[in-house]
């Protein structure tokens, strides 16, 4: 397993941008899919983005398409998710995950490691 530190979230207006960071331990970072979910106040936590291990592959949900775009940059152990066009409804808490047997499980919501999260509050 790794362990995942989330940083970029923030207050921001509608329209407005930010990027989110999910820095990981771990020497085996680079064969892990990953991915992003978020929690909003009395909503079940959902699924927001998820890339594999070499980052040839995306999965978005349909909520954010065309506006938010996972990356990862292995060298670095992270993984960021830029947030475009931000809406009043993207507010939540923001949530990286990771496991090693790629973004199938992630995806699910069934990855093994986790993030404390990171809040994410877009004003109107």
């Amino acid at each position: 397993q790794v362990q995942l530190v989330e940083s970029g979230g923030g207050l921001v207006q509608a329209g407005g941008s930010l990027r989110l960071s999910c820095a990981a331990s771990g020497r085996t970072f680079s064969s892990y899919g990953l991915g992003w979910f978020r929690q909003a106040p009395g909503k079940e936590r959902e699924f927001v983005a998820a890339i594999s291990w070499s980052g040839g592959r995306t999965v978005y949900a349909d909520s954010v398409k065309g506006r938010f775009t996972i990356s990862r940059v292995n060298a670095k152990n992270t993984v960021y998710l830029q947030m475009n066009s931000l809406k009043p409804e993207d507010t939540a808490v923001y949530y990286c995950a990771a496991d090693a047997a790629g973004t199938t499980p992630v995806v699910s919501g069934n990855a093994r490691s986790w993030g404390q999260g990171t809040q994410v509050t877009v004003s109107s």
